[in-house]
């Protein structure tokens, strides 16, 4: 792997600390069905077909997603930073008794891959993480079939950091909206109860606004057509004002697209 710039080299450090802390995107899935493991890599709707499909998790390492795409019978690459994450996918793959092929690289270099490789390329919310969307989608049509499909997952640009600065009964939007723009939180570090119950504090890596226009319109220029944009809103009755709970009732923290290369 080439050497990393200063912003990749520290996210990967957090994602190993991450990692090793057990934060919930690093547990393994190890008691999938077939059922339940659609539903977790297909909650839209949108794969046809998945066995013997070729599929690459991009960033989406933690034996989480590649489990669920590999008991359904697809062949699976997992393409991650963190050499921890990877580790819990080969971890999941011999729980399940599959194959999957692991390699360790930034997602804004995907020249490890020939043209035209995957049928699916599923990547995790994770595209927040670099400062380019414009990189990451360029290097994902490369390497998605005529035909093929991906799926993105990001932070809601319009809100991006909002859950931070709880006011009121709402949240205070402050940061300016300017795509590639490092968000700058209150409290750099995420707390999380890991599977044991033990509280844990770790610092979270950097992270990137990219707006709405920005996924979109590099798909579109990337010779992508939307399939459709999901959001999802909190339903928990009566949350906590200014939890996390709460701020999912008053907007959705994610959005996912589905696209189709032409």
């Amino acid at each position: 792997m080439k050497s990393m710039d200063p912003v990749i080299a520290f996210n990967k450090e957090r994602w190993e600390e991450l990692s090793a802390s057990n934060v919930e995107y690093s547990v393994p899935w190890l008691d999938l069905s077939k059922e339940t493991a659609r539903q977790m890599i297909d909650p839209e709707g949108q794969l046809e077909k998945i066995e013997h499909t070729k599929v690459l998790c991009l960033a989406a390492s933690g034996g989480q997603q590649s489990a669920a795409f590999g008991i359904l019978g697809a062949n699976v690459t997992v393409f991650d930073l963190s050499e921890n994450q990877l580790a819990k996918d080969r971890l999941a793959a011999a729980h399940y008794r599959i194959n999957i092929e692991t390699i360790q690289g930034d997602m804004q270099d995907l020249s490890a891959f020939t043209p035209e490789s995957f049928d699916v390329v599923w990547l995790a919310h994770s595209i927040n993480f670099v400062p380019s969307a414009s990189t990451v989608i360029g290097g994902i049509a490369r390497i998605c079939k005529v035909g093929g499909r991906v799926r993105i997952n990001f932070t809601n640009p319009y809100v991006h950091g909002a859950w931070d600065c709880p006011s009121g009964s709402g949240f205070l939007i402050s940061q300016p909206y300017i795509d590639g723009n490092e968000i700058r939180p209150m409290d750099p570090y995420w707390t999380f109860t890991d599977p044991d119950g033990n509280c844990r504090k770790i610092e979270g890596p950097k992270e990137y606004r990219h707006s709405l226009s920005t996924i979109i319109n590099n798909l579109i220029a990337n010779g992508f057509r939307l399939k459709g944009l999901w959001e999802k809103i909190g339903t928990e009755p009566n949350p906590e004002v200014g939890s996390w709970e709460h701020f999912k009732t008053i907007a959705p923290p994610w959005l996912t697209i589905w696209a189709q290369k032409h």
